[in-house]
C-alpha cells in the first residue's frame, strides 16, 4: 500500500471526522453485539420457566418484556450509529475526492505542451476520473468496513469468551484458513485489477479520439473500421473483466463455506458441552448468532481487499503523473513588466516525440521596439518587442 501512503495528508486533513468514525463504529458494534447475548438470556427464561412450571408466570412475562425491551433499544442505538458512521466516513472520501482532483487538475496546467504529446487525452481523462473513483472507495467504504470489521471481530470475540473459551477456541479454527486464502488472492487481485485499469485507459483514449474526430471518420468513410477497432478494445476490455471477477467468484463462496464450517462446529462442540452441563442451551444460540453476524464482516474481507488493490493500481497511475517535474517553471510569483532586449546564443531545440529539429545553433538579438520576422516553410511570425 505504498502508493496509497500519498493520500495520508487528506486523512491528516480530515483527521477529526475520521476519529469521530472510528469511534461512532466502536459504539455501535458495543451495542450490536449485545443482542445475541439478550437473545441467549431470553431462551435460557424460557427454558427455565419449561424446567419449573411453578414459578410465577407474572415474573417470567416481566423478565421477557424487559429482555425485549433491551434487545429493541440496543437495536435502535446501533442503526443511529451505524447512519452516523457512515455519514462522517463516507462524507471524507468525498473531501479526498475534491481534493485529490484538484491536485490532478493543478499539476495538468503546470505540465508542459510536450508532456502532452507524449500523453494520449483519454488516458489523461481516465485517472483524474476513473482512477479518482477507485481511489475514493479506498479512502471510505474500504476504511469504515475495514474498522467495522475489525471491531466488531474483537468485542464479539470478548463476549464469546467470556461465555465459553472453549467453543469460542473451536469456532474460529476456519478464520487462519481465511487469512492465508486472502494473502494469496490479494496478489493475484492487484495484479489484473491494473491490467483493467491499463485497459479502461485504452478504451478511454480510444472513444475520445473518435468523438473529436468524428468529422473526419464521416468525411473519409471509414466508419466501419472504427467500429471494428472498438469492438476489439472492448473485447480486450470485456475479458480482463471477467478474469478479473473469476477470482471474486472464487473467493466469496470460499469464505461462505468456512463461516458454515463455523456453525457446524458450533452445534457439534456446543451440543456435546450443554450435555455435559458446561454451557447452557442459551449460549448455543448466542454463538450461532455470533458466527452469522461474523459472515457479514468476514464476506467483505474479500470485497475490501479487492477495493484496497484496485485503489492501489489507480493511485500508481496517478502518482506517475504527480510525481513529472514540470519542465517550465514560474519562479517570480508577482507579475513585472520586461523592457529591454532579448537575445538568443547558439539555442539548439529538438522535439521529443519525433527528434525533429526544428533550431540549431540559432543566435539573434531584438533591441527594445525592433520588430523580428522568423519565415519557415510552413509560414512565418512576426515578434515585436
Amino acid at each position: 500500500m505504498k502508493e496509497l501512503q500519498h493520500l495520508n495528508k487528506y486523512f491528516l486533513k480530515y483527521k477529526t471526522q475520521v476519529l469521530i468514525g472510528i469511534l461512532i463504529t466502536i459504539v455501535s458494534n458495543l451495542f450490536s453485539v449485545f443482542v445475541p447475548n439478550l437473545i441467549g438470556q431470553t431462551v435460557d427464561i424460557v427454558n427455565n420457566q419449561m424446567e419449573h412450571p411453578e414459578r410465577s408466570l407474572a415474573i417470567f412475562k416481566a423478565e421477557l418484556l424487559e429482555i425485549i425491551l433491551y434487545v429493541i433499544g440496543t437495536a435502535v442505538a446501533a442503526g443511529v450509529l451505524t447512519f452516523f458512521m457512515r455519514q462522517t466516513i463516507i462524507n471524507v472520501s468525498r473531501y479526498v475526492e475534491f481534493d485529490l482532483k484538484n491536485e490532478i487538475y493543478q499539476q495538468y496546467q503546470k505540465l508542459s505542451l510536450n508532456f502532452y504529446k507524449k500523453n494520449r487525452t483519454g488516458d489523461l481523462m481516465n485517472r483524474i476520473s476513473e482512477d479518482v473513483g477507485k481511489v475514493r472507495m479506498y479512502a471510505g467504504p474500504a476504511i469504515m468496513y475495514s474498522f467495522n470489521t475489525i471491531t466488531l471481530f474483537v468485542v464479539a470475540l470478548i463476549f464469546m469468551f467470556r461465555q465459553a473459551p472453549l467453543l469460542t477456541l473451536y469456532t474460529i479454527i476456519p478464520l487462519p484458513i481465511l487469512s492465508l486464502i486472502i494473502y494469496k488472492i490479494s496478489k493475484e487481485i492487484h495484479k489484473r485489477s491494473t491490467a483493467v485499469q491499463l485497459n479502461l485507459s485504452k478504451l478511454s483514449e480510444f472513444t475520445q479520439e473518435a468523438f473529436s474526430g468524428i468529422s473526419i471518420i464521416k468525411a473519409y468513410g471509414i466508419e466501419p473500421q472504427t467500429q471494428k477497432n472498438f469492438h476489439h478494445l472492448a473485447e480486450q476490455s470485456k475479458a480482463k473483466h471477467v478474469h478479473l471477477e473469476r477470482i471474486h467468484a472464487f473467493f466469496f463462496p470460499m469464505m461462505i463455506l468456512l463461516i458454515g464450517i463455523s456453525n457446524v462446529i458450533v452445534i457439534y462442540v456446543g451440543g456435546k458441552q450443554y450435555i455435559n452441563g458446561d454451557i447452557s442451551l442459551g449460549n448455543i444460540l448466542e454463538f450461532i448468532i455470533y458466527v452469522n453476524m461474523l459472515t457479514w464482516p468476514v464476506a467483505t474481507v474479500g470485497w475490501v481487499t479487492s477495493i484496497i488493490q484496485q485503489a492501489e493500481a489507480s493511485q500508481k497511475r496517478i502518482n506517475e503523473f504527480l510525481k513529472v517535474v514540470p519542465e517550465i517553471r514560474n519562479t517570480v510569483e508577482t507579475p513585472s513588466k520586461i523592457k529591454g532586449q532579448i537575445e538568443f546564443k547558439e539555442v539548439h531545440f529538438t522535439y521529443d516525440d519525433t527528434n525533429i529539429k526544428a533550431l540549431q545553433g540559432i543566435s539573434f538579438k531584438v533591441n527594445f521596439g525592433e520588430t523580428l520576422a522568423i519565415i519557415g516553410k510552413t509560414g512565418s511570425e512576426s515578434l515585436q518587442f
